[in-house]
């Protein structure tokens, strides 16, 4: 039978693998978001993740850039439409427009961004710089 001593020293090295899993997920989305938005037009989600943002700025940032690229729409700034198919409310293969921006277009929709929160400034930042 383990002593206690090496029961805590087990526990403890599950944690830290679990912490470095959890690192490495988010490096390796990051990772992949970047990559796929140098080779074409793709969502805003995808962009914003390519940043290194954490997951609760990604969705808040999303939302806000949605509502100005859909201002933008009107003034000549058209992302590439696309059709998907979704599961909405238990509702399945639901057909869904979505848009997808290349990095230039990315970069006008962030300019005409002006966010009050500090961490939403620095992806601004990060997306116009891109």
């Amino acid at each position: 039978m383990a002593s206690a001593r090496t029961r805590r020293h087990v526990a403890e090295l599950r944690t830290r693998v679990r912490a470095n899993r959890a690192a490495s997920r988010t490096r390796r989305a990051t990772a992949r978001a970047a990559r796929r938005i140098r080779t074409g037009a793709r969502s805003l989600a995808t962009h914003v993740i390519a940043t290194g943002t954490d997951q609760a700025t990604v969705k808040g940032i999303v939302k806000a850039l949605q509502g100005v690229a859909k201002a933008a729409r009107d003034n000549g700034l058209k992302g590439k439409r696309a059709r998907i198919r979704r599961s909405i409310n238990g509702t399945r293969n639901v057909v869904k427009t979505v848009y997808r921006y290349t990095r230039e277009q990315v970069a006008q929709i962030a300019a005409r961004y002006k966010p009050r929160k500090a961490e939403y400034k620095t992806v601004r930042a990060a997306l116009i710089a891109a």
